[in-house]
């Protein structure tokens, strides 16, 4: 099959396989499914320790059950963020196909056999790099799980 979108290459200076590693994991979550709701959302974790945390988060619904959620990363100077999204609600009866990029790694397409499903528009950079962390933490979870 060929890919809508071809594959974006960055040299060594720019990332270390943190953003091509971040769309594989997205695309191995959401590749066979149909997005039911997409959106941002406030999520708290608590540890065993009493500790919690709250932030926030992008989140993709699937008609398997299952919530994609994508939360910015970063340290220091290097971050990675959703700038914004545009979820094309005519195309969301059709099951996705595949992720491309375009812009190296600043738009991200979720697209069917009609077109592109869901557009997230990103800002990220490693930073000094690679001394510092970036990159999407991205956690695949049931959508009736407790939040």
């Amino acid at each position: 099959m060929t890919e809508k979108y071809p594959v974006e290459k960055l040299d060594e200076y720019e990332d270390d396989g943190t953003m091509p590693g971040n769309v594989q994991e997205l695309r191995d979550a959401v590749v066979g499914h149909r997005i039911v709701r997409a959106g941002n959302a406030t999520r708290t974790t608590t540890y065993a320790s009493g500790y919690s945390y709250t932030s926030k988060v992008f989140e993709i619904e699937l008609d398997n059950g299952k919530t994609v959620q994508l939360a910015q990363g970063g340290d220091c100077c290097a971050f990675t963020e959703l700038e914004s999204f545009l979820l094309n609600v005519d195309q969301i009866d059709h099951v996705i196909t595949g992720i491309g990029t375009t812009g190296r790694y600043t738009k991200w397409h979720i697209y069917a056999d009609m077109g592109d499903v869901l557009e997230l528009n990103v800002g990220w950079s490693p930073g000094n790099p690679f001394y510092y962390g970036y990159g999407f933490y991205i956690n695949v979870e049931d959508a009736n799980a407790d939040r």
